[in-house]
């Protein structure tokens, strides 16, 4: 994959990080909220995190 196409991946997964991350916060001071999708969202934040992390190892030099 192309560095500019990985890179531009990794700006759109850290603006749904960034976006996921506001709602939850949001969600979470809201009472009798439920329980279960709260927890889908944080899945999902925390699958996108891992992506955003391969996507950039992709762009780094082997380290060895």
């Amino acid at each position: 994959m192309d560095a500019a196409v990985i890179r531009e991946r990794i700006a759109q997964l850290q603006s749904e990080h960034h976006g996921l991350d506001s709602l939850i916060g949001r969600m979470a001071n809201v009472p009798g909220i439920n329980d279960l999708e709260l927890r889908r969202l944080k899945k999902r934040k925390l699958k996108v995190k891992d992506t955003i992390i391969l996507l950039q190892l992709q762009l780094e030099p082997d380290a060895h």
